[in-house]
């Protein structure tokens, strides 16, 4: 028997937030470890509840999601963090990115989406919306200045690593970059964990972004330009 999801809800909104622990209840090989309104409340029971994933509402009173994230990653940093948000924001999402949070799902979402988007982040896939990839990144990866001490990490990564991270730059699940590359799931997933530490990161997401500032690796330029320019 496989071990079961363990979710974490962070929301103030009650009727959201039992709307998602009654959504999430009955699906097979997810438990929902516990629910709460603030992003005080999720630092308190983060480190007992051990949760996998946490769905962290953006927009808390307070403790906004992002400082929330940030803290939630340094208690429990395997969790994978998944904002949500009435907003759909690619400068919100870009925020919840750089504090650490494995991807974005709006509130406006089928319901079968957030469960997708639950099992997706637990076995360490990027959660975006379709087509929300390339802005958020483009709109990040001149944020940051190079320095000696990233073009390090970079220098100790493989050229199968480097790979790797272009390829989820270019949206591909594990197991897509696996047929690209002619290895198993396994062998990608063993590729990012080494990347994720060398990097110091909780997420493929935020290993592409630094990966796209350092210009290691590089968003598809036709698809970015015609992004950029929609109104």
């Amino acid at each position: 028997m496989s071990v079961a999801v363990r979710v974490l809800i962070v929301d103030d909104h009650q009727m959201f937030a039992d709307a998602l622990v009654s959504l999430l209840e009955i699906e097979d090989g997810v438990e929902v470890v516990a629910s709460v309104g603030s992003g005080e409340e999720a630092l308190s029971v983060c480190g007992p509840a051990r949760p996998d994933v946490v769905l962290m509402d953006i927009d808390l009173p307070g403790m906004d999601g992002i400082q929330a994230t940030r803290g939630v990653l340094r208690i429990c940093p395997e969790a994978k963090i998944i904002g949500i948000s009435a907003m759909r924001d690619p400068q919100l999402l870009a925020r919840a990115v750089a504090a650490g949070a494995s991807g974005f799902v709006p509130k406006t979402r089928a319901a079968e989406e957030l469960v997708r988007a639950v099992r997706a982040a637990a076995a360490g896939e990027m959660v975006l919306p379709d087509g929300d990839l390339a802005p958020v990144l483009d709109r990040l990866r001149n944020a940051a200045e190079r320095s000696a001490e990233w073009d390090a990490r970079f220098a100790s990564m493989t050229g199968r690593e480097i790979e790797v991270l272009q390829a989820f730059a270019d949206g591909l699940s594990t197991e897509e970059a696996g047929v690209r590359f002619g290895i198993a799931a396994r062998t990608v997933r063993s590729h990012v964990e080494n990347v994720l530490a060398k990097l110091g990161v909780h997420s493929k997401l935020e290993a592409v972004l630094l990966g796209l500032r350092a210009g290691v690796i590089r968003l598809d330029e036709t698809e970015a330009s015609l992004l950029r320019n929609l109104p």
